[in-house]
């Protein structure tokens, strides 16, 4: 697998722009707190890290993965974000309820971009074990929550860039 020799969170190879005119807010599950809260941590030193005010960084909670669309939802009616960060953790257990939990989350988080034409980032790790969720959570892969805020960084500069 072309993952276990990689860190995947290297964003040596392309230009990041500045987070300092924007506003983020960002999502995190409850529910596999020591995974959820590495990733959030990430998120948040990426954010800082590029140039985001820490006053413009909101966080919020929610129970789990599957409150991920309601919270995103929530954050955008209230209108003051220029992108939303999703973080969450679904680990595969020994019932469907992995399945159901993934897909609806993709799904609500894509349709809730769609609704408010803002940038929702997808940084919910769906492995198939404890050890797989701690390598993309500031493990040997990298930190999934540096990726989703990047992304959000540069999904926020390209709805700037496109309204010009």
């Amino acid at each position: 697998m072309a993952t276990q020799l990689k860190n995947l969170s290297d964003f040596s190879h392309t230009a990041i722009p500045s987070a300092a005119d924007y506003r983020f807010g960002i999502v995190v599950a409850e529910w596999n707190a020591e995974v959820t809260n590495a990733l959030l941590d990430g998120a948040y030193q990426t954010l800082i890290r590029y140039g985001a005010v820490e006053e413009n960084i909101k966080i919020y909670s929610v129970p789990g993965s599957f409150e991920l669309t309601s919270g995103a939802e929530l954050l955008l009616k209230k209108g003051d974000v220029d992108a939303v960060i999703c973080l969450g953790c679904v680990i595969q257990g020994e019932t469907r309820h992995f399945d159901f939990i993934c897909n609806a989350v993709a799904n609500g988080l894509s349709n809730v971009a769609i609704k408010y034409s803002k940038p929702v980032i997808f940084g919910v790790l769906t492995t198939d074990n404890q050890q797989q969720a701690t390598d993309r959570s500031g493990g040997k892969h990298g930190n999934k929550g540096d990726e989703a805020a990047i992304t959000a960084i540069k999904m926020a500069d390209l709805v700037v860039t496109l309204n010009r």
